[in-house]
């Protein structure tokens, strides 16, 4: 089995789900959002962030590939180029973090290692560029897959929780800690990442 994890851009956007490639909830603040999605025009927005976030910060995201068919990706940024995060009540995240925006492996690649790898090449990357931590936005009543992560999955892989609220709980992960992962987390992180899709196939968080 060839894998591969590949930095996003816009050549690759289309390797995204249909539906993800056109889903701007986080990249645009709610009304603009709105508005994008009743002008038809989210998807243009969703490739026009990427572009810019591109340009003024570098890489914010990564698509697993594997024998060349496109089976998970993870989407970040800091703060400051997701709109959307200024909303919830437990904004803002730490000047030493990237927010992780969203992450996804197909439900049939579980289990194969896939997520441990995709977050830790994530960490490389941040500890790299200077960062300390990822944090993320969590939904303690989360109960169908929507574009916030579970927060009991979000504790078993190792965040703790910096921030509490009783629907959005800001949770942080320190970098380090990703880099020495073993294999039991691996199983924490399969449950956390295909907890935003359990359908068979790839589809928008």
């Amino acid at each position: 089995m060839g894998r591969r994890l590949v930095p996003l851009t816009l050549d690759n956007l289309q390797d995204l789900p249909q539906r993800c490639r056109s889903c701007v909830f986080w990249e645009l603040d709610p009304v603009s959002g709105e508005a994008a999605i009743q002008g038809g025009s989210a998807a243009q927005e969703k490739e026009g962030w990427i572009s810019a976030v591109l340009l003024d910060w570098g890489s914010c995201g990564r698509v697993v590939y594997v024998d060349d068919v496109p089976v998970g990706y993870v989407l970040y940024a800091p703060p400051a180029y997701v709109p959307r995060s200024a909303a919830f009540p437990t904004s803002p995240l730490s000047p030493d973090a990237v927010q992780l925006i969203t992450a996804f492996v197909l439900p049939g690649y579980q289990g194969q290692g896939l997520g441990r790898v995709m977050v830790q090449t994530v960490a490389k990357d941040l500890l790299r560029r200077g960062f300390k931590a990822i944090e993320v936005f969590g939904d303690a009543r989360w109960k169908e897959p929507a574009c916030l992560l579970p927060v009991d999955h979000l504790l078993a892989v190792g965040f703790k929780t910096v921030r509490p609220h009783p629907s959005h709980p800001r949770l942080r992960l320190e970098l380090r800690s990703t880099l020495s992962w073993k294999e039991d987390v691996e199983m924490a992180l399969d449950r956390l990442l295909g907890a935003v899709q359990k359908e068979p196939a790839l589809r928008p968080l």
